[in-house]
């Protein structure tokens, strides 16, 4: 039982008709079925195993290692944070322990933030090199005269 195609548009129905019917034995070789090609297509069987790949063994393992959680530390205005895996920080974290060390390095220095927020200390040290709060400036015209506001 072969399911009909989907009507086209008026427009080429006549179009199609004529190629078909000029080429009729294009026609009769896609409606006849090739018995030999059926019977090696009976004989072909698949049976398939996926193995397990070291990535999956790796993935499951550090989803045991971060199921461990800790309570954020902070203020984290309003927002609905229960718990916080371990080796992760909020963002409200990471701008308070960035702005603390640039306050005060000596007491937050990158190995009180590892026993403080449970990270690694090429993490954290990664995290003060390349990251920095943001710092609002203004600096006072020498001469006011310079600028003249129009």
């Amino acid at each position: 039982m072969k399911l009909s195609a989907a009507p086209s548009h008026p427009s080429t129905c006549s179009i199609l008709q004529e190629q078909m019917s000029d080429h009729l034995e294009i026609n009769r070789e896609n409606a006849r079925k090739n018995d030999k090609l059926l019977s090696l297509l009976k004989d072909v069987c698949v049976d398939s195993k996926d193995p397990v790949s070291p990535l999956r063994i790796k993935d499951s393992e550090t989803w045991q290692e971060t199921k461990e959680s800790r309570l954020p530390k902070g203020y984290h205005f309003g927002m609905d944070i229960k718990n916080i895996p371990k080796g992760k920080i909020s963002t409200v974290e990471a701008l308070t322990l960035l702005n603390n060390h640039k306050l005060y390095p000596e007491t937050w220095t990158a190995e009180k933030i590892v026993q403080e927020y449970h990270l690694k200390l090429e993490d954290v040290n990664s995290l003060l090199k390349y990251f920095v709060t943001f710092e609002v400036k203004i600096f006072p015209p020498e001469n006011k005269k310079a600028i003249e506001s129009k």
